[in-house]
């Protein structure tokens, strides 16, 4: 049973206090109520009720702050309004697929607001993917329109001769654009501007269909695959994530994670719900997002946790360079985060790291707090509440604290499954997150590693993660991914690949000693490779496929 969109009504008390304290539910003029809730009943709980509430509630406050300028919360509403009436001239229709191809800007923001709008679904394009693969996926997908910044043109070239296509951003006058067949390709589309300048922005009315959204996941283990997710029925769930993570209504926040990907999306959804103000960046660099915090004073900062790694590798002088005083949440989430990075990140910035575990297809699983983390570095945290967590062994029983076996998880943010078919296995209506861990006594989840990365060495199991961690404390270490190899006599053995901190000095024999003197004998990886980087994808995950 549940009351309007607040949830079931057990929990009603907990998730009207929540979102009260979070600023959610908050006193308004009677007219401005009686506007919110007409937006909120019109459209349900959706990105087009979210911007049509927050333009009745916040007017001309600023909502976007990007390298183009800054956008008010009405005008987002009207452009985004104008951009839906638009496509819909050209042709594209409920239920169509919209594929879009940007990086954080405001083309981003208003083309989902936009397809939202009459009903479409969202195909989010990964920057960092390579042509083959973009082809591949719109191959599959079979979107009809395509947004996307001019930079991308070239690679977009084979995807889709069909479709429409409009771009979202354009180069600086001056800039290579990849050479002039590229150029007059994307010249010779038109842009968002000119669409969103064709039409009125007037209010138009819900699509008799929701819109759908579709995140592609990373593609680390193999081809990406389309995650299906609708909007979740109440706000229970924004509930749950305010009470671990603290963000307040109508502040700044810094999205720095990219928007395309389910961490940054997500924060994306609940900057609406919060009627913040999201302050963007094209590309992320160290320097410069500590820069746009101090003079934004944004009060949370969204990244991976590569990111993290990447400020705190800036000179101490230039960190102190910036005040960012202002910052009471660091979100981080999207790839593993290491118990040094964050211990480091906390002695430099303050106890304001929250760390979410989770993915694609189950959404979050858990989330650890600064208390959690200086506590037990490494954690992933403990599950919020409406979501329910087991490690089970291969049988599906629920394995003991302390015992290593595969993550499931529950809540009301799951996807519907593959755009392609299938899903992830599921286990009395918990889904498989793809890896495996443990729980420590006081319920915290520690992830020990993919369930298809176990090593068996000598007939010993080993999960690269526990080795990683070890060695990413270790003073001269940067960075650092441990891979299985096969191996004659042992069946597989340990290599692993190291960029150190410029300057420092590491041996092989070193590494081999470091490993031995803390963990069992069979964790202590035989090759040592040293490296300049590892390769990642645009949201920091490993490409440990590319090592081995």
């Amino acid at each position: 049973m549940s009351v309007g969109s607040l949830g079931p009504l057990p929990d009603l008390p907990f998730n009207v206090r929540t979102l009260a304290g979070a600023g959610v539910i908050r006193p308004m003029r009677p007219d401005r109520v009686v506007r919110v809730a007409r937006e909120l009943r019109r459209w349900g709980a959706s990105p087009a009720a979210g911007i049509a509430a927050a333009a009745a509630s916040r007017g001309n406050a600023p909502m976007v702050e990007d390298e183009a300028g800054r956008l008010g919360f009405a005008d987002v509403h009207r452009r985004s309004n104008a951009l839906a009436r638009a496509l819909i001239a050209e042709g594209v229709r409920p239920g169509d697929g919209i594929a879009v191809m940007c990086r954080n800007h405001r083309g981003f923001v208003e083309a989902t607001l936009a397809l939202a709008k009459l009903g479409g679904i969202g195909l989010y394009m990964n920057t960092a993917f390579a042509a083959p693969q973009l082809a591949g996926v719109v191959e599959r997908e079979r979107p009809t329109a395509l947004i996307y910044d001019e930079e991308f043109a070239g690679l977009l070239a084979d995807a889709g001769d069909g479709l429409r296509r409009y771009v979202a951003w354009r180069e600086p006058e001056g800039r290579d654009r990849g050479g002039s067949e590229v150029e007059a390709r994307a010249g010779a589309d038109p842009t968002v501007e000119d669409l969103i300048a064709s039409q009125a922005g007037d209010d138009l009315d819900p699509p008799e269909q929701s819109a759908k959204f579709v995140i592609l996941t990373s593609g680390t283990t193999g081809t990406p695959k389309g995650a299906r997710r609708t909007q979740p029925e109440s706000l229970a769930p924004l509930a749950a994530m305010f009470s671990r993570i603290p963000l307040r209504a109508r502040e700044r926040t810094l999205i720095a994670a990219p928007m395309f990907h389910s961490w940054g999306f997500v924060h994306f959804s609940l900057g609406l719900a919060l009627t913040s103000t999201y302050v963007l960046r094209r590309r992320f660099d160290a320097e410069e997002t500590l820069r746009a915090l101090a003079e934004s004073r944004a009060t949370a900062l969204v990244v991976v946790p590569v990111m993290m790694q990447r400020i705190l590798e800036l000179p101490e002088e230039t960190i102190r360079r910036y005040d960012v005083s202002s910052l009471r949440v660091t979100a981080a989430s999207g790839s593993a985060l290491a118990g040094p990075l964050a211990t480091r990140w906390m002695d430099t910035f303050g106890d304001n790291l929250y760390n979410l575990y989770g993915s694609t297809e189950v959404a979050w699983a858990t989330i650890a707090t600064p208390g959690d983390l200086r506590v037990a570095p490494g954690t992933a945290g403990r599950p919020p509440r409406g979501t329910k967590l087991l490690i089970v062994d291969d049988d599906g029983a629920e394995v003991p604290a302390g015992t290593t076996g595969r993550v499931f998880v529950g809540n009301e943010m799951a996807f519907e499954g593959y755009t392609g078919g299938g899903g992830k296995e599921n286990l009395s209506g918990l889904l498989s997150s793809g890896d495996v861990g443990h729980l420590d006594r006081d319920g915290r989840l520690f992830i020990d590693g993919r369930d298809d990365e176990m090593i068996v060495s000598g007939g010993e199991n080993v999960f690269p993660r526990e080795v990683e961690d070890l060695l990413a404390g270790h003073e001269a270490v940067k960075e650092v991914a441990v891979v299985g190899v096969d191996d004659e006599e042992w069946g597989q053995r340990l290599k692993a690949f190291i960029a150190p901190h410029e300057g420092a000095e590491l041996t092989a024999d070193e590494v081999r000693s470091h490993v031995k003197a803390n963990l069992a004998r069979y964790k202590v990886p035989r090759d040592v490779e040293f490296v300049d980087a590892l390769p990642r994808n645009a949201t920091g995950k490993v490409l440990k496929r590319e090592l081995a």
